[in-house]
Formats: structure tokens, sequence, C-alpha cells
């Protein structure tokens, strides 16, 4: 895999496809909560991300999106406020890229790295959280590869900030808030895959280790895990749309003081209709080098906005 920095978008190319297009310089509207975002394919070239489809335009492909920071929206649209429904509020913040580690993306052997400073920015412009996030992607077997996510976020504003979800907030169901996958619009109705077998929407609010999307055609999969300290509910659609999303707010806040951090985590395997067959090897190698990935500056942090 090779990475070639573009203006506003880094790619990286295994064999002559663009497998990941990481855009981290949005230009979309302050409604959408703008913040970069990653758009995938299979080896083989077939994209498996959906980008601002007319359900919901503020889902962009892979992205870390936070319906509830405080009284901030950094998943876009409108907020839902208990006793009123969604409420369309002047709370969109916006994660602006601050810049790469130089270089921006590194090479080791067939892996290429990825480390990012952001700053998310409420509406009206005050600092809310920095962020330093890392991105690692890498060629697993022939036909599949797979890309991790970390990011540390540190409180930057003066008081503490809840992280929650619409669900922690009273509405039922929908405890979206994480490092969030979107899938393209003719995934829809595609097989979501657990460790017991098929799971279905079934498996939105229930805790799992991995959960994996199958598109309807069987022409690709994604595998998605969540490397917390132990597994968060899952925000799992595909009757409605397919998305994934290892949620640890899904049900509760998770309260961060004034300087204080959190972890947010997860790897995924992009390949073909078995990728699930992935998750005891090669998926549970990559949540132990992401667990084992800490640093200084996130010593102490809730892995996955749990707190131990």
């Amino acid at each position: 895999m090779r990475p070639d920095l573009e203006d506003d978008r880094l790619v990286v190319r295994h064999d002559g496809i663009d497998v990941l297009e990481y855009v981290f310089r949005p230009t979309q509207p302050q409604l959408e909560s703008p913040r970069p975002y990653a758009l995938l394919r299979t080896v083989g070239g077939e994209s498996v991300t959906g980008f601002r489809p007319d359900d919901h335009v503020w889902h962009k492909g892979l992205s870390l999106a936070l319906p509830n920071v405080g009284p901030h929206n950094f998943w876009g649209g409108p907020t839902y406020v208990a006793g009123e429904g969604y409420v369309q509020l002047p709370n969109n913040g916006a994660q602006v890229h601050r810049g790469f580690a130089a270089p921006a993306a590194s090479t080791a052997g067939d892996a290429v790295r990825i480390d990012e400073d952001l700053a998310w920015i409420s509406e009206a412009g005050a600092p809310v959280l920095t962020e330093r996030r890392t991105l690692t992607a890498r060629p697993v077997t022939d036909d599949a590869w797979a890309l991790t996510w970390r990011s540390v976020l540190r409180n930057s504003s003066p008081a503490p900030l809840a992280f929650g979800s619409p669900t922690s907030n009273g509405r039922p169901d929908a405890g979206y808030a994480g490092i969030f996958w979107r899938g393209p619009t003719a995934y829809t109705g595609g097989d979501i895959i657990g460790p017991q077998g098929d799971a279905g929407d079934a498996a939105r609010g229930l805790p799992s280790p991995w959960l994996a999307f199958v598109s309807p055609d069987r022409t690709a999969g994604v595998l998605m895990l969540d490397a917390g300290e132990s597994p968060s509910p899952w925000f799992a659609r595909s009757a409605e749309y397919a998305g994934l999303c290892p949620a640890p707010f899904f049900f509760d806040e998770t309260v961060v003081d004034a300087g204080e951090t959190l972890v947010l985590a997860a790897a995924l395997v992009i390949g073909t209709a078995d990728v699930a067959a992935h998750a005891p090897e090669t998926g549970a190698a990559l949540v132990a080098e992401l667990r084992a990935s800490g640093d200084p500056a996130s010593a102490g942090a809730p892995e996955n906005g749990v707190r131990s």
C-alpha cells in the first residue's frame, strides 16, 4: 500500500486501486457538522461506503460522529431534545484538520499510518475538544485489507462534557454515537452477522466484540470490531439503511472533565462476503494492537468512553 497526499485528501492505493480516500478538508455546510471522513473500497475497486445519501446527508462514509457532546452536535442535522423530538438547533460543530505528523503518512512494509491533529469547534467558534487521530491501513489477504482507527479526545472546554446519544437523552433505540460506518444505498437489506451467526437489526443495542455487514448481492462485506476494554452496545441497521457503529454512549452518558481525555477505537476489515471469517484471527490481532497502542497523553483515559 502506498499513500498519495492531495490538497484535500490522502489517498491510499493498493495494486492500483484507491482503497482509502481520507478527506481531511471537507466542504459540506455547517448544518452537516463537517468533519473528515474516509471513503473505502475493496481491493477489487467496489465502493463499500455511502456519502451524503438522500435519507441522511450528514452520513459521510466512515467518520467519527458524536450527536451529543455537552450541548454540541458533531453528528449533523437536528438534535434530539427530550419531550420535543428532533429540533434544528444552532449547535452543529465542526472537526477541523490542524495538521499531520511529518510525513503526512508513513509506510512500514505494506502498512500505511496516518497521524492527524484536529480541533473540534462549536458552531459559535469556541474550542470543545482536541484530538490526535491515528489511522493504519494494511493488506491482510489477497482479497481483503484492514483499517484501524484510534482517536484520543481531550476536553479543551472550561467545563465537564457529557458524551451521549439520542437514547441516553430519551429516544428509544437510537443510541448512535461513535466511529460510524455508513454503507452505500444499494447495501440496504444486507446481512448483519455476529459471533453467533445471523443477527440482523436485532443486534442494535446489544454488546458484541464485532459485527459484519454483507452486501445484498454478496459481492463485498465489512467486518467492524470494537477495540474498547469491554464490548459496547452496537448501533446497527440494515432494513432502513446499512450502518454499523460500536456505540459506547448508546444508553448512558460518559462525563469527561475539563482537560481530561477519552479514547475511541475500532478496526475494520474490508473484503468479500465471507469477511466475518477474519474476526477470530485477523480481527483479534488488530484489536490487540489498538489496545496496546496507548501513549502517555491518553494514559488513564476511558477506552471507548467506558470508565473501568
